[in-house]
């Protein structure tokens, strides 16, 4: 039979007359193919009846990355809306969104995010405090200064600073920022502080260093200690600010490179329980900007506008009554030039106050507010500035009084804050008196 059917083969090529042979085949294939094609399908079938029952692969497990950040204002005087649109009103922003809407790194450059890993979880830590040890650099009214303090705390949360995502304290409270501070006063080059501008302005301004404090020249390191305890890997700050923070991120290279390397720091490390990684984070600045621009004073629009400032028409404080507020902005310097126009460098009070414009009406455009004001004259833009400053600062002025009011909730708020902020600061401090050889008590 196997011969017979070679030859049939070999026939069905040579005398293609007989033409049933194929037909045959064809018939045969087609069979072939249908148990073949339900073969398949029955194992495919199998297979994913088999994925369903299985159990789902177990999730990927996401490494956590703690993004911490740290701000703070001074308690002296009033805050005023530079205050609160320079700095609070930005925190608020980041505390809800993760990012701030203008800011630029040291070089002037727009700070970029990192682009997140699918395979890290970012969780973000946000620390806001009063920074009442900053505030006797200069010369405090002991009746004053607490008040001061917990109303500046109450309008952090009036402003929208919510206990329940970041930490609001008292930078007195945590002990460990004047701790620090001495630590790193005795690491630090005076002629590195020498060099700082605001020391030298301020005490000009007090006619000369005999009248100042030793405080108002070593507040840098202050500053420095206040952001290295909490390992920030920004910092949130103003243009005024870019020299301190340019002066932290020499501190932190000057102290890791000096105490933080080699076999002997290893060792104190291992001795003291704790990682021997560097003490610090080196802080990457974050030049914060209010709408884009700084709020400048009311009466010279070249200056920018200060709780120090004598002239108390020269800001506009955020629990000003509406009818304080109304008469500054009629009194605020203006020019003689015909209209309103924005970003001339020979009009700065008009650039201010329509940048003071556009950052209490967050929704709008500055094309739009240039299309509103085109035609305007200055006693026709003075009114309408006032009302929008103060329906902006209503509901922070009336949310104000309700948490001033519970002083119970609002110092239970100031506990939690700073026993959070303790808790990292003590960590920090703990590894940079290894680091210079302390000893530490068991």
């Amino acid at each position: 039979m196997k011969v017979s059917f070679t030859m049939m083969t070999v026939g069905l090529c040579s005398r293609p007359c007989l033409s049933f042979a194929p037909t045959i085949l064809s018939s045969m294939t087609r069979q072939y193919g249908i148990a073949s094609t339900r073969l398949f399908a029955d194992v495919a079938a199998t297979e994913e009846a088999t994925k369903a029952s299985a159990p789902p692969p177990p999730p990927i497990k996401k490494k956590i990355r703690t993004r911490r950040i740290l701000s703070g204002v001074q308690p002296t005087g009033s805050l005023h809306l530079g205050n609160y649109l320079g700095a609070i009103k930005q925190w608020v922003e980041f505390q809800n969104t993760g990012k701030f809407a203008s800011a630029e790194n040291l070089d002037g450059e727009e700070f970029k995010e990192e682009e997140e890993k699918s395979d890290v979880e970012v969780i973000n830590e946000n620390f806001f405090c009063v920074v009442d040890l900053h505030a006797i650099t200069v010369p405090q009214d002991p009746s004053e200064l607490e008040e001061s303090t917990l109303a500046s705390a109450a309008l952090y949360i009036a402003a929208g600073i919510d206990p329940t995502k970041s930490k609001v304290f008292v930078q007195s409270h945590v002990s460990a920022h004047a701790e620090l501070a001495w630590l790193l006063n005795c690491a630090t080059p005076m002629n590195w502080l020498e060099r700082m501008i605001q020391y030298k302005d301020k005490a000009k301004k007090a006619s000369g260093t005999e009248s100042v404090g030793v405080g108002l020249f070593t507040y840098p390191i202050l500053m420095a200690a206040d952001i290295l305890l909490y390992q920030a890997d920004r910092v949130p700050v103003g243009e005024d600010q870019r020299q301190h923070l340019e002066l932290a991120r020499d501190i932190v290279r000057r102290f890791n490179g000096e105490y933080c390397k080699g076999g002997p720091y290893k060792k104190r490390c291992k001795k003291a329980g704790i990682p021997s990684f560097p003490a610090f984070t080196e802080p990457e600045a974050m030049i914060v900007k209010a709408g884009g621009a700084r709020v400048m004073s009311l009466v010279d629009g070249t200056s920018k506008m200060s709780k120090s400032d004598p002239a108390d028409g020269s800001r506009i404080n955020v629990l000003d009554p509406p009818k304080v507020i109304r008469d500054k902005i009629k009194r605020c310097k203006t020019d003689s030039l015909p209209g309103v126009e924005w970003d001339n460098p020979d009009r700065p009070e008009a650039t201010n106050l329509l940048n003071i414009y556009l950052a209490v009406q967050p929704d709008r455009t500055k094309e739009d507010i240039l299309e509103e004001v085109k035609d305007m004259k200055w006693g026709d833009f003075k009114p309408v500035l006032a009302e929008a400053v103060v329906a902006h600062l209503e509901p922070i002025q009336k949310r104000y009084a309700e948490v001033r009011a519970d002083e119970e909730y609002l110092r239970g708020v100031l506990k939690e804050g700073a026993d959070a902020a303790d808790e990292i600061a003590q960590r920090t401090l703990k590894a940079a008196k290894v680091a210079m050889g302390f000893s530490i008590p068991k």
